[in-house]
């Protein structure tokens, strides 16, 4: 039996009641006009304040997220943790509020986190997103080369020091910190901010981590260039490696605006992207690596190039990760081997969230092979459960 076979260990913490909710969920989710449907209606509920959080909080938002509160989670952690040996990145996960008092908010929230991530083992990172701490058109128009006005100077250099608290905080508490990517058209503004912070704080090992998104065809040439920055420099490369979030966003604006899409052009392509980074990597010193990923054969090449590294299952610069309510077949049976493991555990007001979630029942549908191997390792649990 090849490792990700086994449900036993992938489905150990769930009960059955869990397990029947979860087979329920990706049924649903396998169904395109389904999905779509749903998502409709739910934010047009959410839009007309209907009552239907009891609903969601009781199916989609139990299923993928830890809770309302970072306490919420706690108990879920311990779980994971103390049964599963899998660790838990707290995602704080509300999307798209475009005020300084919400800015100022993501930082105190990310601070308590680097608190948690100090006093528990079991959660070994925090996480951010960049349009957490400042406005994603301020982003944009850096990306983009264009002259800030005035206040939109001071607006930047608040957007930094919210940045440099953080890492500071990171660093003095010893805890790396993952900063996701958002969509190519602001993103050089954050690499290029995220460069100087790992040239900071990142002198004697990786605290600042930056993301890859490698569905994007220049994100491999990017690597190698930072890599020669960090080596003349002297510093370390974190960095999270991921295939990306936003594929039909970025096709429709590159053919709307027309420029060429920066996207791979198939999934082949973004595949074989995703595991060349990995691969380089793993063969150069000073970099650390957390490997986002919910495709096994990617998994069992970075088992093979720890193997062949000599990279011990267990060394903090190697770890896995997948999201809450997926891919456990992956997660515990990782951790099952002595891996490092680590789940991203969302959380936030049910409303708040619902974006985020909505985009993960939309993406489900959209990778193929995803919904239908989920639903395949449920059935073959429910039937060696006898449910």
């Amino acid at each position: 039996m090849k490792l990700f076979d086994n449900t036993e260990v992938a489905f150990a913490l769930k009960s059955d009641s869990q397990l029947e909710r979860a087979y329920f969920l990706f049924r649903m989710i396998q169904n395109e006009p389904m999905v779509r449907i749903g998502s409709a209606v739910t934010n047009f509920a959410l839009k007309a304040h209907l009552p239907i959080e009891g609903l969601i909080r009781s199916t989609v938002f139990d299923h993928f997220c830890g809770g309302v509160t970072e306490e919420d989670c706690l108990p879920i952690i311990d779980n994971m943790y103390n049964n599963g040996n899998v660790h838990s990145v707290l995602d704080y996960s509300v999307e798209g509020k475009d005020e300084e008092a919400s800015f100022d908010g993501a930082l105190e929230k990310i601070l308590k986190i680097l608190n948690f991530c100090e006093e528990k083992k079991s959660i070994p990172y925090a996480v951010f997103k960049p349009t957490g701490f400042g406005r994603f058109a301020l982003y944009q128009k850096i990306s983009e080369g264009k002259e800030l006005s005035e206040s939109e100077k001071q607006e930047w250099s608040r957007v930094e020091a919210r940045f440099h608290k953080v890492c500071k905080s990171a660093l003095e508490k010893d805890v790396p910190l993952l900063i996701d990517a958002e969509e190519s058209w602001m993103q050089k503004a954050a690499d290029d901010l995220i460069e100087e912070l790992m040239a900071t704080y990142n002198k004697e090992k990786a605290i600042v981590f930056n993301t890859l998104q490698m569905y994007r065809h220049d994100r491999m040439e990017y690597l190698k260039q930072l890599h020669q920055k960090a080596h003349q420099e002297g510093f370390h490369i974190g960095m999270k490696v991921v295939r990306g979030a936003y594929m039909e966003k970025e096709r429709e604006r590159a053919k709307e605006k027309g420029y060429p899409s920066p996207i791979c052009e198939n999934k082949l392509a973004t595949d074989e992207n995703y595991d060349n980074a990995i691969r380089y990597m793993m063969e150069h010193k000073n970099m650390a690596l957390f490997a986002g990923t919910h495709n096994e054969e990617s998994s069992y090449l970075l088992m093979e190039l720890a193997k062949q590294y000599g990279i011990k299952n267990d060394d903090k610069r190697l770890w896995f990760g997948q999201l809450f309510g997926m891919s456990d077949h992956i997660s515990y049976n990782l951790a099952n081997e002595g891996y490092n493991v680590a789940k991203y555990l969302p959380f936030g007001p049910v409303r708040d969230v619902m974006p985020y979630l909505i985009r993960r029942a939309e993406e489900n549908t959209s990778v193929a092979g995803q919904t239908s191997r989920e639903l395949n390792l449920l059935k073959t649990e429910r039937k060696r459960r006898k449910l």
